[in-house]
């Protein structure tokens, strides 16, 4: 059996399994709850009512969180020409064209997202095994195929994140650190359940948003009671 540390036994005390909370009541918890040497990550865990198997019922987009998500976003460009040097001025950590795909090729994923050019993606798609089990293939849907660079890697860089439901039917996105204010992490949260709301697929049946958690990285996971969010 596995020994729980006194601090996650501090924190059993303060969460009820049993009980669905308020977004409020939820996020005092976590503020409340005794903490790592670290400054947490705070997370949503969303079950969706569709099935992700079918193509029709796929859900992915992105959302702008409004006091960012506290994370360094390593970024990295396939472009040619002067696109290379746009994205460059405008923030990215890497950009180039043939010399960084043979990189990534060879196993280098040192970064958390790709933004691609048009022109660029007949190579891209080559990339497939390696960066479609990451979560980072480019795609048009999300942004991140476009010939205006400039504003793609600003956007990442100020807070915008994508969302995407996985083979579980279950959406998992970083929304905060610990260290933000509870307003701010009530108002990113709830950006980012609004963003899903509004993205739910025309032909999905029956309640859509099922099941609603929050937590930290080390610490537990709250329920949430959907029905008390004042959805936009």
């Amino acid at each position: 059996m596995t020994k729980r540390s006194k601090r996650f036994k501090e924190i059993e005390k303060l969460v009820d399994k049993e009980k669905s909370y308020t977004l409020n009541d939820a996020v005092e918890v976590l503020k409340k709850s005794p903490s790592a040497k670290f400054d947490e990550s705070v997370e949503v865990a969303l079950r969706l009512g569709v099935d992700p198997k079918k193509s029709d019922q796929q859900v992915r987009s992105t959302v702008f969180l409004p006091h960012g998500s506290g994370k360094t976003v390593r970024l990295v460009v396939l472009a040619k020409g002067e696109k290379i040097k746009e994205a460059l001025n405008a923030g990215a950590d890497h950009a180039g064209d043939q010399e960084l795909i043979d990189k990534i090729k060879g196993g280098w994923t040192d970064f958390d997202a790709i933004i691609a050019t048009p022109d660029m993606m007949r190579e891209v798609g080559k990339l497939g095994k390696i960066l479609g089990p990451r979560g980072l293939m480019p795609t048009p849907k999300a942004g991140s195929v476009t010939t205006d660079v400039k504003k793609a890697v600003e956007d990442l860089k100020k807070g915008k994140i994508e969302f995407k439901v996985d083979k579980n039917s279950v959406i998992n996105n970083m929304v905060g650190k610990l260290s933000f204010s509870k307003e701010n992490l009530i108002e990113n949260i709830k950006s980012l359940i609004n963003a899903i709301s509004r993205a739910k697929p025309a032909t999905a049946k029956g309640q859509y948003l099922c099941a609603l958690f929050i937590s930290s990285t080390m610490g537990a996971g709250i329920k949430i009671d959907i029905n008390s969010l004042a959805l936009s």
